[in-house]
């Protein structure tokens, strides 16, 4: 499996995630399946809607982008393109932010804590580690890594 295989392939977990508390902010889910935590909580705060959509509907979309550039930097098209490497490292990079920003305001503003959020900003922080490897192996420099990871 190659890292940008494993990179949309973590970023479908987030878009299940995402898409999660995307039903449950659109009503079609009635509770969350949180257990500990507070994740209605976090979801009906005022803070859980940026510029009119639910957060969740952007790391819908945030992740559905990541999917995409992906799997489409995966086919033989686009397999050597540096610039769809550093694409995927700025956008996941601003994933890591913008998921640091959520974060504080969890635990400093709302003071509850939401478990799908949780996992979200851990695979924001795993997406952008991939992209970075993978920005990295495009210039040339990790040597017998390049192609594959290690096989499990």
């Amino acid at each position: 499996m190659t890292r940008r295989m494993l990179t949309a392939l973590v970023a479908l977990v987030g878009l299940f995630v995402a898409g999660y508390l995307a039903l449950y902010k659109a009503g079609v889910i009635g509770t969350l399946a949180c257990g500990a935590g507070s994740c209605e909580t976090v979801q009906l705060s005022r803070w859980a809607t940026l510029l009119g959509l639910p957060v969740a509907l952007w790391g819908v979309g945030y992740y559905a982008v990541v999917f995409l550039l992906a799997f489409a930097s995966t086919l033989d098209r686009w397999a050597d393109s540096r610039g769809l490497a550093l694409t995927l490292a700025m956008l996941t990079g601003w994933g890591v932010v913008f998921s640091a920003w959520l974060t504080y305001l969890e635990l400093f503003v709302i003071n509850a804590i939401c478990r799908y959020c949780v996992v979200s900003a851990g695979l924001a922080v795993v997406l952008f580690a991939l992209a970075l490897w993978d920005y990295r192996a495009s210039r040339g420099g990790s040597g017998a890594l390049d192609g594959a990871l290690p096989p499990v």
